[in-house]
């Protein structure tokens, strides 16, 4: 999309406005919504989805088995209960969020099967003009709002990560990803070989090894695991006790909170200890004498995700010969599946690259600003939401060592404060800034810290992501336990942001 600050003026007359846009109707976005209709019930929005209906990676992911691998009593949203088991499937997700959507009469907010493939703010106008296709009449109009809320994630959607390894041309079998999982894909009595060993992998795998002949995972290097059974005591007595549900759920995620700040403070200052109980937790599950190289990770606890594997199933899988794991890297593709740096020629009807995502960063949406193209790169955030010299903007970007809408609600709760502000002010733009005083001579560096968190798709695309300074304003430092305390008190008149 082209778009500049000029030629907007002559679009806006007889375009649709609206106060917000609110990008995607996944779990950021329903939550935002929500957020903004309690807290700003004056504001006029909208909220455009690519696909047919809610849900977003909840309704895009199709592969067998899939699931949450954050408990849904901190996963859920704090302004409604979660009742059922910690660990929950995309339809539970997707049953629960159809709930919030009823119950707030959001429905009526939605337009699906809309792809915005551009924006330009003016600031001769105070506002973007957002280019959106209708994708059921392939139609291209315009819609006018005062502030973008992107709610739309992290990772491409159309397509998920695959490495390119020699010879894939001459395997004879089936190659698939998780992300397009195809509806046709028959794996009963196959031979399945999944590449990649995260939290999709652990989902994956004992729901095909119910079926397959064999299913072997193969892991260039293995991965933290946490087996345990898929129920809260302590949600399941409450109830015993004839708890209300809302005091159930908001004892329940403090308690969730408490016990993973505790593991990841320890993942930090004892992680040899943490690794331990990690894969004593595993040992207890798997074969009399098993092999634990398959699953002792060579970084510490907590540089990358640790998957909740519900009820061992994953390990249960291995006890029964139905699944096995492979430690190595590969070397090539044959006809008949892989063949390892180690020698070890791995036989497979279909194959599997649970090998992960593709960065997007902000939909990957062409965006201007009074004419000039938007390089996310090249700014820096403002908390992880906003971006300096792009005004009226905010993207939900989670947390990956606790669940991602918990700063769905902090930030819903932010967002609503900068608007009650800058109507107090008169302001119609919000812009952030980096001080000429304080930040002269702020360092620069990456969004994340590759020695605090590294997964791959990060590490492989962080070079798009907009940068972080070394002050609490100027970066997303991935903890919630500060940030639940630091977001509702920041101070928004300390020169950061510029209201005009």
């Amino acid at each position: 999309m082209t778009m500049t600050a000029e030629n907007t003026t002559a679009k806006n007359q007889g375009i649709e406005h609206f106060d917000v846009l609110i990008v995607g109707a996944g779990i950021s976005g329903i939550g935002s919504a929500y957020h903004l209709q309690e807290q700003c019930p004056e504001r006029t929005f909208v909220i455009l989805e690519n696909y047919e209906t809610f849900g977003g990676t909840w309704h895009m992911h199709r592969y067998p088995g899939v699931r949450s691998d954050s408990d849904l009593y901190t996963f859920g949203y704090r302004f409604k209960p979660w009742v059922g088991a910690p660990i929950a499937s995309s339809a539970e997700i997707k049953k629960y969020m159809g709930e919030v959507i009823k119950e707030a009469d959001l429905d009526k907010h939605i337009r699906y099967r809309h792809r915005i493939t551009g924006a330009a703010w003016s600031s001769l106008e105070n506002r973007w003009t957002v280019e959106v296709l209708k994708l059921e009449t392939n139609e291209t109009f315009h819609i006018t709002t005062n502030f973008l809320w992107m709610c739309q994630g992290y990772y491409k959607h159309s397509q998920g990560y695959t490495p390119e390894w020699p010879n894939m041309d001459s395997y004879k079998g089936r190659i698939v990803h998780p992300q397009t999982w195809p509806e046709d894909l028959d794996y009963a009595n196959k031979k399945v070989l999944v590449i990649g060993s995260g939290a999709t992998a652990a989902t994956l795998v004992p729901a095909m090894a119910q079926t397959a002949e064999h299913v072997t995972v193969l892991q260039r290097s293995p991965t933290y695991f946490v087996p345990g059974r898929n129920v809260n005591e302590l949600a399941d007595t409450l109830r015993q006790l004839e708890i209300k549900e809302e005091w159930v759920h908001e004892i329940v995620r403090r308690k969730t909170l408490f016990d993973q700040q505790q593991v990841t403070i320890n993942s930090v200052a004892y992680p040899e200890m943490v690794k331990e109980v990690l894969l004593g937790g595993v040992k207890e599950l798997l074969p009399e004498g098993y092999d634990m190289k398959h699953f002792t990770p060579k970084y510490r606890p907590w540089q990358q995700r640790i998957a909740f594997v519900p009820d061992g199933d994953l390990f249960a899988g291995i006890r029964a010969g139905k699944a096995s794991m492979v430690t190595d890297e590969i070397e090539t593709f044959t006809e008949t599946g892989v063949r390892t740096k180690g020698g070890v020629d791995i036989e497979a009807d279909i194959i599997v690259t649970a090998t992960g995502f593709n960065l997007s960063v902000l939909g990957d949406i062409p965006m201007s600003v009074d004419g000039t193209p938007v390089d996310w790169a090249k700014t820096v955030t403002y908390r992880g939401m906003m971006f300096t010299g792009v005004p009226n903007l905010a993207w939900v970007f989670g947390y990956f060592r606790a669940s991602w809408t918990l700063r769905v609600d902090l930030m819903g709760d932010f967002v609503a404060r900068l608007f009650k502000l800058m109507d107090k002010k008169g302001a119609k733009r919000v812009t952030p800034r980096l001080r000429e005083v304080e930040d002269k001579d702020m360092k620069i560096g990456a969004w994340i810290d590759p020695e605090n968190f590294n997964p791959n798709y990060l590490v492989r695309s962080q070079h798009l992501m907009p940068q972080s300074g070394d002050k609490p304003e100027w970066m997303h430092d991935q903890d919630y336990w500060k940030e639940k305390d630091i977001l509702p008190a920041a101070n928004l008149e300390d020169g950061c942001l510029i209201f005009e």
